[in-house]
């Protein structure tokens, strides 16, 4: 299901139990956590991320909640007013293994995923059971994540401006007075880790730790990559690491890296698309077994395909016969 939304990323704060640092400037596997959220929601018609300014992997809107530091509530709505789609992405910027799958199920619980809001049950398309729209769908991992969900901007622009006429001001206030008066659905994160955020030293090592793990290292480590480079491309990491392989065993080792770069500069002068790495790939490895074949080939004395005398003959050499 495809959605038009705007995003609004909440990067500011004052990070105590940091010690003051700026949170959403540190690295999570070499890409700072506001560009990890970046990600994630890359598909957003217009991004504003509420915060100072700071370098970021794509190009989005500043601005900053007045007065500075003025809470989660004055910052959402600095942001707000920066946005024109009906469908709003509210996102902290300190959430390392968001992806795009969580973003898809917060907005498709807007549009009409089956499954009731709290109060009531069953519903479809986006509706309680009492037939009205669904003012939110926030994620729920034991325990609210308002700064990680999706919501209707109108409804968050009608009751923020009735909080700030109720209190005279919106700077301090806590999120929960804005959320207790939405009809909000609970949905899970696609991956328990995708709602884990930053808040301390510890919480920052662990999520450091956590992409080195077997299994997803390398996939970050691609991912960074990419973001580094600029490159928005699907690659196929098997492919390139069973190439590697046939490179480096059948050839030698240092052929292993100097092979994938070949194919990525061939792939690039081909056109660059993912079915152009994997065919540049393909053609690579196939090179690098009938190597690899002639090699084993010599080692028996056969010549690979090309028949001579038998093994031990005079005059045998790797490639057919000649002179002793």
């Amino acid at each position: 299901m495809t959605h038009a939304y705007d995003a609004v990323v909440i990067a500011g704060g004052a990070a105590r139990r940091l010690g003051g640092a700026d949170k959403p400037a540190l690295t999570v596997g070499g890409r700072s956590l506001l560009d990890r959220v970046l990600d994630a929601c890359a598909d957003a018609a217009r991004t504003v991320v509420v915060g100072p300014r700071r370098p970021t992997v794509r190009p989005v809107d500043w601005v900053r909640e007045q007065p500075p530091g003025g809470g989660p509530l004055a910052a959402l709505d600095a942001g707000l007013r920066r946005t024109e789609r009906e469908t709003v992405l509210v996102l902290s910027a300190d959430l390392p293994f968001l992806t795009a799958a969580t973003v898809r199920t917060l907005l498709d619980g807007m549009g009409g995923a089956d499954g009731g809001a709290d109060g009531g049950a069953g519903g479809g398309a986006g509706a309680t059971a009492g037939g009205s729209a669904v003012d939110g769908v926030i994620v729920d991992d034991g325990r609210d994540q308002p700064l990680l969900g999706a919501y209707r901007a109108e409804s968050l622009r009608r009751e923020l401006a009735l909080l700030a006429a109720e209190h005279g001001r919106l700077t301090g206030l806590p999120l929960r007075l804005l959320t207790a008066e939405l009809t909000l659905r609970r949905v899970p994160a696609a991956d328990p880790s995708e709602a884990r955020d930053c808040d301390t030293w510890e919480d920052i090592a662990a999520a450091r730790s956590r992409i080195r793990e077997h299994g997803r290292v390398l996939n970050e480590w691609m991912t960074a990559v990419k973001a580094e480079l600029g490159i928005d491309l699907d690659v196929d990491t098997a492919v390139l690491l069973d190439l590697a392989r046939d490179a480096a065993h059948g050839v030698a080792r240092p052929a292993a890296p100097l092979t994938t770069f070949l194919v990525g500069y061939a792939a690039a002068r081909a056109g660059g698309s993912a079915e152009d790495v994997a065919a540049t790939a393909r053609r690579a490895a196939e090179l690098a077994r009938r190597w690899a074949a002639e090699d084993a080939g010599d080692a028996g004395g056969t010549g690979g395909t090309v028949e001579g005398p038998e093994p031990g003959a005079a005059g045998t050499t790797g490639t057919g016969t000649g002179a002793g």
